[in-house]
């Protein structure tokens, strides 16, 4: 990535109030035509700009302005940075090891079904996969289709239980409220599943021994006090 001037009008705002640079060479060197330059030095296209020092700020040296002010003909260089920046990667698909590239499908089948909330995009960034794969699963068309079988992703060590959960909660939140006839359509993530109360083998609440107990003994018996009335 090439070297580019900072605040090239306010560079070029320090250079024209410190320096015998020409215009010219000012222009060139912050990007500018010569005649915004000129404007510069008149005072038309400067206002409420401060000058900045290219100096201070390691981009020109003392030793290159003196030596453009002596030769007109000279242009300016930026000085070589003194920190390296490395460039900013952009972030690419997750990779999936080649051993369990064919569980994906059966990956993709198990979202499809229990997360039907989940767009493409969710699905990819998941799994790794393409969105010509999943609209091929979605709809049946799959080379292979006959042969899935839907398989949990974190199961199968495609993704995290955390990276799932989260795609599911912003899915839920783009969504909105479930309808209550579609609420047993779809699987809620693990978070949630860990805050509900727990059930029973038959599927039902567990009882809290402590507050029956307590609710028993505020109901006290009065079969004696009939009898001593007796």
């Amino acid at each position: 990535m090439a070297q580019q001037l900072l605040m090239p009008k306010a560079t070029a705002v320090w250079l024209v109030d410190n320096t015998a640079l020409s215009f010219d060479q000012i222009a060139q060197f912050c990007k500018l035509h010569p005649l915004e330059v000129k404007a510069i030095a008149d005072g038309e296209a400067s206002q409420g700009i401060k000058g900045l020092d290219p100096v201070a700020t390691g981009q020109l040296s003392r030793e290159e302005i003196s030596l453009a002010e002596a030769n007109p003909e000279h242009k300016l260089k930026l000085s070589e940075p003194k920190v390296r920046v490395p460039e900013t990667k952009r972030k690419a698909p997750r990779y999936t090891p080649v051993s369990k590239r064919q569980d994906r499908p059966n990956a993709i089948l198990w979202l499809v079904r229990n997360h039907p909330e989940l767009k493409d995009a969710q699905i990819s960034r998941l799994v790794g996969t393409t969105k010509s794969t999943i609209e091929q699963i979605r709809g049946r068309t799959h080379w292979n289709a006959a042969n899935l079988a839907p398989m949990d992703p974190v199961t199968l060590g495609l993704c995290t239980q955390i990276d799932l959960d989260l795609e599911v909660e912003r899915a839920a939140k783009n969504r909105g409220a479930t309808p209550e006839d579609q609420q047993g359509s779809v699987l809620v993530s693990a978070r949630e599943t860990e805050a509900a109360q727990p059930l029973d083998d038959n599927g039902e609440k567990e009882i809290d021994a402590d507050a029956v107990f307590a609710k028993l003994s505020s109901m006290k018996r009065t079969e004696p006090e009939e009898e001593d009335q007796n």
